[in-house]
């Protein structure tokens, strides 16, 4: 059965946009013109956000001598950088953290996933000096969110059938639905605005060679999510149907030392980054 995407999306089920106080402040944050006392106004309209900011001010990992009372200290002690993946982590930690029983993913299993996605892509940016390592990493942390939209449709489908057990998991979706997972993000993501790259990088995420503009950001989230698969974080159904694409590998000069090393600092780096959500309860999700 092949659905238009708009069909796919009203049968899958609306998600929601990312909060507007969210959207404000990664405006705010991104315009030099700015300042860090109008992104803690914006926040402070949010319970949620102020809360969270708030939370992540006052963990141990930042060891502050004295309790930050308000969101204004909070928004200083963190950073714009932090500040920045804290809002765009947030925004969508309540959908990637859910169980996705379509793909056999148990609750948690996507966020970590992605949360790696994330952090990897940004490490290879940052060793690479290249631009735009804080959009690598939102470009990783968003590229499975397609997978929220499809999981209820693929529920139903017996995933002994052949067809099922061959070949590409993608091959599989779009026979099915018309529609890649990976295509479903990437417009997902032009619904919430946000910049070409990053697009790109969610609808080729696994098919780096498909990518015409943006290969840096597309084969960094590519290598990244192997890097996951290889963990074992995150691997649900489709988990080994993923090979790494060596046109990524090449564009970034990745090597297999390369892949061990961004394996291992991922690992010790996701415990850190789940300060972000719910604090000890993400750990226990």
């Amino acid at each position: 059965m092949n659905l238009l995407l708009e069909q796919l999306i009203r049968e899958a089920g609306d998600l929601p946009p990312m909060p507007q106080a969210a959207q404000r402040a990664l405006a705010l944050i991104r315009n030099p013109e700015s300042s860090m006392t109008e992104v803690a106004a914006t926040l402070s309209v949010d319970q949620a956000l102020s809360s969270l900011t708030l939370r992540l001010a006052n963990s141990a990992y930042y060891g502050m001598a004295s309790r930050v009372a308000t969101v204004q200290q909070a928004v200083m002690v963190l950073g714009a950088n932090t500040m920045r993946d804290m809002l765009l982590t947030s925004s969508v930690t309540s959908y990637l953290n859910r169980p996705l029983p379509g793909y056999d993913l148990k609750r948690g299993d996507l966020w970590r996933h992605s949360l790696g996605v994330a952090i990897g892509a940004r490490r290879i940016y940052e060793q690479r000096k290249l631009p735009g390592a804080d959009e690598a990493y939102f470009a990783g942390l968003l590229s499975d969110i397609g997978k929220l939209a499809f999981e209820k449709l693929l529920r139903p489908i017996d995933s002994n059938q052949p067809d099922w057990r061959s070949g590409s998991f993608l091959d599989v979706e779009r026979m099915h639905f018309g529609v890649d997972h990976a295509m479903l993000g990437a417009e997902l993501a032009r619904r919430w605005r946000l910049p070409e790259n990053l697009i790109d990088a969610i609808a080729f995420h696994h098919t780096p060679a498909s990518a015409t503009d943006n290969l840096p950001i597309v084969s960094a989230v590519h290598i990244a999510d192997a890097a996951m698969m290889m963990l074992g974080i995150g691997m649900g159904k489709d988990g080994l149907r993923y090979p790494l694409d060596p046109v990524a590998t090449d564009c970034l000069k990745f090597t297999e030392k390369d892949m061990y090393d961004l394996m291992e600092f991922t690992t010790t780096q996701i415990k850190l980054s789940e300060l972000y959500i719910n604090g000890e309860a993400a750990s226990r999700a």
